[in-house]
């Protein structure tokens, strides 16, 4: 049930990219979507302008995330309140505790260098360096992609942010990993079979792909899912 109270519109006009990178601090659409009260399918429709979000909504959005109602509205000044009032120096306490990881577009054109040489970096979403390491993951080594499309649901969402740990390329069980296919990046179930390996949507719509043995040298996996809005 969508929460309706005090649903007054505040202007669309850029502001669907505000709402969109606070989802990505959240590390889900459908995260964010419950935090603001409403519907995955309002949400959506918020970020892609469709539909104009609702103060209450955003405002319940912006007090999760910790960000400035000003800046969601605007734009302009600090992201986050305290950002505007402390010294450089102390706008984050332990800054070192925390590791930035980039999160690219998952559209980019990879072509066949590294897979992300021409992909652009949206933003960076912070993890503890106690909780990576508890993980066995080191930060240097790791990258995040918003997943498009509906072939993992409802294990992964259209516009989930997923980690990649890239020094797992190889397969290790059966596992959700990060293929580079046709210059794009797609998020599948890898499954070992006698011939080949299997590639696996979690969506029963799709059809299992099998690559077969001679072939596996053309499956780019660029490293495994670790992460999405909890371990994997």
């Amino acid at each position: 049930m969508e929460d309706n109270s005090g649903s007054v519109p505040i202007p669309t006009s850029e502001i669907g990219t505000r709402i969109a990178e606070m989802a990505d601090r959240m590390g889900s659409r459908k995260l964010a979507a419950k935090a603001a009260g409403v519907s995955s399918a309002t949400f959506y429709r918020w970020i892609n302008g469709e539909s104009p979000p609702v103060f209450s909504g955003v405002a319940k959005l912006a007090e999760a995330v910790g960000v400035s109602l000003d800046w969601v509205a605007s734009g302009v000044g600090a992201m986050k309140p305290e950002e505007s009032k402390a010294p450089l120096a102390t706008q984050v306490p332990g800054m070192e505790d925390y590791a930035f990881v980039p999160l690219y577009d998952a559209q980019c054109s990879a072509g066949a260098g590294a897979w992300n040489e021409n992909c652009r970096v949206l933003t960076h979403i912070s993890f503890t360096r106690y909780s990576l390491r508890k993980q066995g993951l080191t930060p240097e080594h790791l990258s995040a992609i918003r997943i498009d499309g509906d072939s993992m649901e409802p294990v992964l969402n259209s516009g989930d942010t997923v980690l990649i740990d890239h020094t797992r390329t190889t397969i290790e069980g059966e596992g959700i990993y990060i293929l580079r296919l046709d210059g794009h990046l797609y998020a599948k179930r890898l499954q070992r079979q006698f011939n080949g390996v299997s590639i696996i949507s979690a969506n029963k719509e799709y059809d299992k792909v099998l690559v077969p043995q001679d072939q596996l040298h053309e499956l780019d996996i660029i490293g495994r899912a670790v992460w999405s809005a909890g371990w994997l």
